[in-house]
């Protein structure tokens, strides 16, 4: 049972971004103004999808991370590994995406934060595998989103 709630708790901290960006981000993507004018990608998907597609990498990502945690557990290490450095620094970096790019309106230095946010999350990848296969592989989806993230930032960035 206390890995059950473990594993939720996991989960739960893998939101925290989600929440936070939720401060800046329109909720049904037709609330803000200054984001309706913005020209965006052809391939840019209706709000629905955007709350699907966090939702099921936030859970994943927490998944990954309880797996993280139990192998720590496991292994009777002590202390903040390097797997959870890095994700406590890929969390900082999603959520400053959403303030950078929706708060403060800077599309192109939301680019550059995304850029690093891959960079961070291709080394808490690398680090997972070391620790947890699984972990590891549930991160991937993750990365490919965040590229398409890019791409779109991209194009705002570009066009506008």
């Amino acid at each position: 049972m206390k890995s059950f709630f473990t594993l939720i708790a996991a989960i739960l901290i893998s939101f925290i971004p989600g929440a936070i960006g939720v401060l800046f981000t329109p909720i049904t993507g037709h609330t803000d103004a200054w984001y309706n004018t913005l020209i965006n990608s052809s391939l840019t998907p209706a709000p629905i999808v955007f709350s699907v597609a966090w939702t099921l990498l936030y859970t994943l990502l927490g998944i990954a991370l309880f797996l993280i945690w139990r192998a720590k557990k496991r292994s009777d290490e002590t202390g903040v590994s390097a797997s959870e450095w890095w994700f406590v620094a890929h969390m900082v970096l999603n959520a400053l995406w959403s303030y950078v790019f929706f708060g403060l309106h800077m599309v192109t230095l939301g680019l550059f934060v995304l850029f690093g946010l891959i960079i961070v999350v291709l080394y808490m990848t690398a680090e997972f595998k070391t620790v947890s296969r699984t972990a590891y592989y549930l991160v991937w989806p993750y990365i490919a989103w965040l590229i398409f993230a890019f791409y779109l930032n991209g194009v705002i960035a570009c066009m506008n």
